[in-house]
């Protein structure tokens, strides 16, 4: 697979980027440790050198899962964790990026991200520049080589980048849902900050394994997705059954095609989960699918049906205010 630079880092990004939320098990149903383990494996093998985890997935156990399936190749891939909107006063920063680099079995962690803004979740604000003086420090001694923020919009991320180089954006994107495109982006492609799209299949959404009548289990964190609800849901499958006919051309699964059109965004790269080898499999293949033009603009026009029906809200989630 061809590699990215990730912003002006030097560090080089695939654009399938596997994603481990799922591995912390907490607010997901049905995950096993070993099945994760084996779908990590899975998506080294099949070229997903980028591996994005959080502290606050599972309290530290996705970051552990990934040290412990990726130790042993640990020089070829990327790692990229994120420090919670709880910890970002100085002091906590530097705490939390010493936890993660132990639960990662690694002595530095490629790119370092503030997972929310300050304030997010009820946290305590803490100024944008006591957060960043400590993520510079941790620069500067080599414990991570990139900074990075998520769930920013684009007035935070130009307050942050007033105190130091930020890297990369990661924002939900996908094509049913795309904030970022008139708020952050344009600001994204002018500073070469590389946009690292999570829920790039809306959840499972896109991949069209979900029917009609798709009720989700209680604990699952995707009954609280507001593109999971109502007219939005109906609309979703109204757009699926447009999009079948293209992947059919490109002989490729719905989950691909969208993925595919995520990353031939400018900037965009795509944080795929994978509960298992397979499913990590399949999300590697996206990066061979190559759309014309047209097509791109076929599939951008079938995704407005959905997300011109949205609100202005950028969170994704009922349960998050």
């Amino acid at each position: 697979m061809q590699t990215r630079e990730l912003g002006t880092s030097g560090i080089q990004i695939t654009p399938i980027i596997m994603g481990t939320w799922q591995a912390g098990k907490k607010m997901w149903v049905g995950i096993e440790d070993a099945e994760t383990t084996q779908a990590m494996r899975a998506a080294v093998d099949a070229g997903i050198t980028t591996i994005d985890t959080a502290e606050v997935y599972g309290e530290g156990h996705s970051e552990q899962i990934v040290g412990e399936a990726l130790s042993d190749v640990r020089s070829s891939v990327v790692y990229a964790t994120k420090v919670f909107a709880n910890h970002l006063k100085y002091n906590q920063v530097i705490e939390a990026c010493d936890r993660s680099v132990k639960n990662l079995k690694t002595d530095y962690i490629d790119l370092y991200q503030i997972h929310w803004p300050s304030g997010s979740f009820k946290s305590e604000i803490v100024p944008i520049e006591e957060t960043m003086s400590a993520l510079n420090e941790l620069k500067q001694q080599g414990k991570i080589r990139a900074i990075g923020v998520s769930n920013f919009s684009r007035t935070q991320l130009v307050e942050a980048s007033q105190y130091g180089r930020i890297d990369s954006l990661q924002p939900p994107y996908s094509l049913f849902w795309r904030h970022v495109e008139q708020d952050a982006m344009p600001y994204c492609i002018e500073n070469k900050i590389s946009i690292l799209a999570y829920s790039p299949l809306a959840q499972g959404l896109l991949t069209g394994k979900f029917g009609p009548d798709h009720k989700f289990e209680k604990g699952d964190n995707r009954a609280g997705n507001k593109l999971l609800q109502g007219e939005n849901y109906q609309r979703a499958q109204t757009a699926l059954n447009k999009l079948r006919p293209i992947a059919q051309r490109h002989q490729c699964s719905l989950a691909q095609l969208a993925l595919a059109w995520v990353i031939a965004q400018p900037q965009a790269n795509a944080i795929a989960g994978a509960r298992n080898a397979e499913q990590a499999t399949q999300n590697a293949k996206a990066a061979d699918v190559q759309l014309s033009a047209d097509e791109l603009k076929e599939i951008d026009a079938i995704g407005r049906d959905v997300t011109e029906h949205l609100d202005d809200n950028p969170v994704m989630w009922d349960f998050i205010s």
